[in-house]
């Protein structure tokens, strides 16, 4: 199964921004995952339209925009507009989630939904066939690094299981503590993208990791 790697650039180098991009415009991740945290959803703070700006002007790869923020709704258009070519909303921090899903697309972004580990996959069965990503997360989300929590592995079948039986199109995404001890168990369980921040960036050769995560095999 083909898989798509996501980097977190929440794990880069802020003061080298631009030559950490142009690394992995040069390697086989297909995605660059932006974690944006407003300090209210999620107990810190990241980054905003600036940052993915930044980003967007020294990358042809898909910008795929995590935002772990309250009212994601109220700013939309401004990440898309920012360069967001998918733009993820937590389940978890909004109220009329068809609505905001449909606000998404018709900015021509792709539309994902993140669930937060004690979320069950079961809350997106009326809208799983409106959506094209479905963010798994295997950490409490807020801050990188964190230790990967395994049911997250069962989360992921489940979902594709709600996927296959709906019809959907949506790729399944895990991000939290994902390495190479893990991304094989995920991706037979249906993964279809990996977010991976300290297991790419913390490594010698971040370009190697990202290729070994690709063809990695059980």
């Amino acid at each position: 199964m083909k898989v798509i790697i996501s980097p977190s650039v929440l794990s880069a180098d802020f003061g080298n921004i631009q030559r950490d991009v142009e690394m992995l415009n040069s390697s086989e991740a297909e995605w660059i995952h932006i974690d944006v945290m407003d300090g209210v959803f999620v107990p810190n703070i990241s980054f905003g339209f600036p940052v993915l700006s930044a980003i967007r002007k020294h990358t042809a790869k898909v910008c795929d925009v995590h935002l772990m923020i309250v009212n994601p709704q109220n700013y939309i258009q401004q990440f898309r507009d920012a360069g967001a070519d998918i733009i993820t909303i937590h389940y978890e921090a909004v109220t009329h989630l068809d609505s905001v899903i449909n606000q998404i697309k018709k900015t021509g972004a792709k539309a994902g939904v993140a669930l937060n580990p004690a979320t069950p996959v079961s809350v997106l069965k009326e809208v799983i066939h409106l959506i094209d990503v479905v963010l798994i997360m295997s950490v409490n989300p807020g801050f990188g690094g964190q230790k990967f929590i395994p049911y997250a592995v069962n989360k992921v079948q489940e979902c594709k299981v709600l996927i296959t039986q709906s019809g959907s199109g949506a790729i399944i995404e895990v991000d939290g503590g994902v390495g190479l001890n893990n991304a094989a168990d995920l991706i037979s369980a249906g993964a279809g993208a990996l977010v991976a921040g300290n297991a790419v960036f913390a490594t010698a050769n971040p370009v190697d990791t990202i290729h070994q995560l690709l063809h990695i095999t059980k």
